[in-house]
């Protein structure tokens, strides 16, 4: 079975990586959902915006190729890079992936989970207070 590995499952409060097995076939942003990590996806996972943005640094190749779907999704991203894909629609194959979620992405995904977002802001004034 592959494994993805998530260098900022968290964002910046990551205490380092977070390493799952996969089946083959299953999307990135299935793989994130499954293991807590912080892929946003606004859209459901259809192909429908592009809050699920990750760079692939390791094993992109093992990847389907893009489609002209995706492509044009991606043209509305932020710091789109070589590696840059939508966790939709990046289906493992039989390789290791490494993968980093892009900030548009962690952004993303605290809008669509506000109790979190306010448990982050009450630990950040906490901290600032204190």
């Amino acid at each position: 079975m592959p494994k993805i590995t998530f260098k900022n499952p968290e964002g910046a409060r990551s205490k380092g990586p977070l390493t799952v097995e996969c089946k083959r076939g299953l999307s990135i942003l299935d793989a994130a959902e499954e293991c807590g990590a912080r892929v946003g996806h606004a859209c459901g996972g259809n192909l429908a915006c592009s809050t699920c943005h990750v760079y692939v640094e390791e094993g992109i190749d093992s990847l389907p190729e893009i489609a002209d779907k995706e492509n044009d999704i991606m043209d509305k991203a932020f710091d789109v890079r070589p590696e840059s894909r939508l966790g939709c629609q990046a289906k493992l194959g039989d390789e290791d992936l490494v993968v980093e979620i892009s900030e548009e992405s962690l952004r993303a995904w605290l809008d669509e989970n506000p109790d979190e977002r306010k448990k982050l802001a009450a630990e950040a004034a906490e901290k600032k207070a204190g």
